[in-house]
């Protein structure tokens, strides 16, 4: 698809001027995302998903051994093989409203959250800081055919351990959810530490690898804390394994894997 969209950009600017080549560009890159989003969303990918979640619950019930999450990876909208494993997650333990809280969601298009809504019913919050991210999000959800009449609530928002409580009351959402999802590459554990107002059943966190795996180490909190990237990633943010661990403990949870 890539390839397709450089060739046709080559073809546009030969006959266009760079104004109305850039115009003509977003209006195809926006519709080249819509066919892969419909081929990812399409019966056939459905059906294919719904037949892994019958088949994990079936082998549940018969007390055969279950796959490791090695076994179940897949991508859908993730970023890396989250879909398959938080897939295969609740189809062992259940669902008790299908509603996810995702921190730095970006457009939601990628994200841990959006196989879930988008191919399994699920609603919820996507918070992300940087406002065109959020527009294109809340954009691509109201005209998606699956979600449309019921989307999910987007928030622009820089997230802050003294206001996340608040943010997340404010979109109708607390007690007990499905999923809470942080990826923020900045001060992680201390906002979820913070978390009160709801009560996930499963939560994912990126760890921080440079830390190692044997120390506890998160970087210090500050509400303006931003990481410096170097080759595209945040490195000096977030937290250890050990230290979300420990948190994740303190909170009544444990540990299932990591990927």
């Amino acid at each position: 698809m890539k390839r397709t969209f450089w060739k046709i950009r080559e073809a546009l600017l030969r006959f266009l001027g760079m104004e109305q080549m850039q115009t003509r560009l977003a209006e195809l890159k926006r519709d080249l995302e819509s066919i892969e989003t419909l081929q990812q969303t399409s019966a056939a990918s459905k059906t294919g998903q719904l037949r892994l979640v019958y088949e994990w619950k079936a082998m549940l019930r018969r007390g055969e051994p279950l796959p490791s999450f090695g076994e179940v990876e897949f991508r859908a909208f993730s970023q890396n093989s989250e879909d398959g494993i938080l897939l295969y997650l609740f189809s062992l333990i259940g669902t008790a409203n299908k509603t996810c809280v995702e921190i730095c969601a970006g457009d939601g298009i990628e994200c841990n959250s959006t196989n879930l809504i988008l191919n399994h019913g699920w609603t919820g919050l996507l918070v992300d800081g940087n406002e065109q991210l959020v527009k294109k999000g809340r954009a691509f959800y109201a005209r998606h055919r699956d979600t449309f009449s019921f989307p999910p609530k987007f928030a622009h928002a820089w997230v802050e351990r003294e206001t996340i409580n608040d943010l997340i009351r404010q979109h109708g959402i607390e007690g007990e959810i499905d999923l809470l999802s942080l990826d923020m590459d900045g001060v992680d554990y201390w906002i979820w530490e913070a978390i009160e107002v709801i009560q996930p059943r499963v939560v994912v966190a990126e760890t921080q690898c440079i830390w190692g795996a044997e120390r506890s180490v998160s970087v210090p909190y500050r509400r303006d804390f931003h990481s410096p990237l170097i080759q595209g990633f945040g490195v000096y943010s977030g937290a250890s394994l050990p230290a979300f661990v420990r948190l994740a403990k303190r909170k009544g949870y444990r540990l299932v894997g990591q990927g």
